[in-house]
């Protein structure tokens, strides 16, 4: 959404002045990445934590854990469980990046 991604460059551009947030920061993009996408997903099939348990077959804790960025890795099976919970399939992506010369 726009406000989350304008609260999200705000307090970027205020944090990155803090020395080694910047390396710690790139660090866990990954992993706030994909938890804005559960998130996300989760929300657009306007369905609570609990709902998500349910579904998965699992505990309300368990499905907070998951939602959790640098907390917890989450395996593949809980991945897929997870995203189909949510009435979404999972991709997973490798994305080439600019050579380093």
């Amino acid at each position: 959404t726009i406000l989350y991604h304008t609260i999200k460059k705000i307090l970027l551009e205020k944090a990155s002045k803090r020395r080694g947030f910047c390396e710690v920061y790139d660090a866990l993009e990954t992993e706030y990445a994909l938890v804005h996408e559960m998130l996300s997903a989760r929300t657009r099939a306007g369905l609570t934590q609990e709902a998500v348990a349910d579904r998965m077959g699992t505990t309300k804790s368990a499905v907070s854990r998951l939602e959790g960025a640098g907390r917890h890795a989450p395996s593949m099976a809980s991945l897929k469980k997870y995203a189909a919970a949510v009435g979404c399939t999972l991709k997973i992506e490798f994305i080439p990046q600019p050579m380093k010369r």
